[in-house]
């Protein structure tokens, strides 16, 4: 199993509707592709001040790695990526396995 973990930055003028609409594109995720788990999906509310301006944290489960590699070039991330283009300021990706 993989976690794919997000740290995403908005751009100051996303709005609300944006990011819902990319929300619930990442939790359509699991029902069109195979192998891709159950998306979390949550805003910092860490009282550490250590964010960075990092506002909200995306983290999806992989079956394995043939799933991440059907997700990465699969015609509904693509659509997803032109959702998310316009509002990101910038982002953080880490991958890691979790042992079975």
């Amino acid at each position: 199993m993989i976690r794919h973990v997000l740290l995403v930055r908005f751009t100051a003028n996303a709005r609300d509707d944006q990011i819902q609409a990319l929300k619930d594109k990442f939790e359509s995720m699991p029902s069109v592709i195979d192998g891709v788990g159950p998306v979390e999906w949550g805003e910092n509310n860490s009282p550490e001040g250590k964010d960075q301006g990092y506002t909200h944290v995306i983290v999806m489960t992989f079956r394995d790695s043939a799933a991440r590699e059907r997700y990465l070039p699969h015609p509904e991330h693509e659509a997803l990526k032109a959702i998310f283009r316009p509002i990101l300021e910038d982002i953080i990706v880490v991958d890691y396995s979790v042992p079975a």
